[in-house]
């Protein structure tokens, strides 16, 4: 278990978490938060900008458009668990849609997240990692 997530969950004494009970939405919830937060992190410390300039980078890669492209260069790169997981959170019924995406892309999005989300609380962050910035590199380069 990486150090941070197990500290997190002695700290607030959490429990285990049933993967398989958590709802693809639910992963997507998680999973878009520490995408950006990744991507953020990476920003920061590539150079000090503007809080709106890092904003506005961010943007690029956070968007419904860059995550299904990301999630679209890396179908070759998941293993089956992986690849369940991403068509879960793809064929999710939401409730809404990011205003300026195409539901095609909106779709492919929040299988994104939800990878990311099962990633994360499964205590995958290197997996995690890796696949964001090889995502990155197929699709067209790192913030």
């Amino acid at each position: 278990m990486e150090e941070s997530l197990k500290y997190l969950k002695e700290q607030f004494e959490l429990g285990e978490l049933d993967i398989r009970t958590c709802s693809p939405v639910v992963l997507a919830y998680i999973g878009d938060a520490v995408y950006e937060l990744v991507i953020r992190t990476v920003l920061v410390c590539r150079g000090g900008r503007q809080a709106n300039t890092l904003h506005k980078r961010a943007s690029n890669y956070v968007k419904a458009s860059a995550q299904a492209a990301m999630a679209e260069a890396l179908q070759e790169e998941l293993t089956e668990e992986e690849i369940q997981i991403y068509k879960r959170g793809r064929n999710a019924k939401t409730v809404s849609m990011a205003k300026h995406a195409t539901m095609h892309d909106y779709r492919h999005a929040t299988g994104f997240e939800a990878l990311m989300g099962y990633l994360y609380l499964t205590d995958q962050m290197s997996r995690m990692i890796d696949l964001i910035k090889l995502g990155m590199e197929k699709s067209g380069g790192t913030p």
